[in-house]
Parts: structure tokens; C-alpha cells; sequence
């Protein structure tokens, strides 16, 4: 059940995130930073939660979906795609 609360949370929090990465330039200061950000609001959550290291590549994946389906999402909603 943890797993399952932190997998929703860290595809939520990606996700926002990757909206957010949607309007900014590739490889400036804000890009970085609407990348990095989520990793350091979930380690301390995983470590707390003492979830297994082991769920770290799984973790990855989730967190990269969230980044790339939000973006699509803030690209879609700014009419990038019309």
C-alpha cells in the first residue's frame, strides 16, 4: 500500500512539475530546476516511508513519465499542439 501512495504521489508531483517545465527554455536555470526539485521532496518521503533502495529504478521511471506526460499536458494546454 506504501508503494502504491508513493507512486501516485511521485507521478503527481512530476507531473505538476513537468507542466510547469513546458514554458521554459531547454537547459536554463528553471528547466534544471523543475527537473531536480521533485527528487529532493521525494527522497526524504522514500526514506521516511523506509521503502527499499530496491524501488529506486522503478521510482525513476514513474518520475520520468510524470516529467514527460506533463509536459505534454502544459504544451497541449498552451496550444503548442493546435
Amino acid at each position: 500500500m506504501i508503494i502504491l501512495i508513493l507512486t501516485i504521489f511521485a507521478f503527481i508531483v512530476n507531473f505538476f512539475f513537468g507542466v510547469l517545465r513546458a514554458d521554459t527554455r531547454s537547459f536554463s536555470l528553471k528547466w534544471f530546476l523543475y527537473i531536480h526539485i521533485p527528487v529532493f521532496i521525494l527522497i526524504p518521503i522514500r526514506l521516511r516511508m523506509d521503502v527499499s533502495n530496491w524501488y529506486i529504478p522503478y521510482f525513476i521511471v514513474i518520475s520520468f513519465s510524470g516529467q514527460y506526460l506533463g509536459v505534454l499536458w502544459g504544451r497541449h494546454k498552451k496550444g503548442a499542439y493546435d
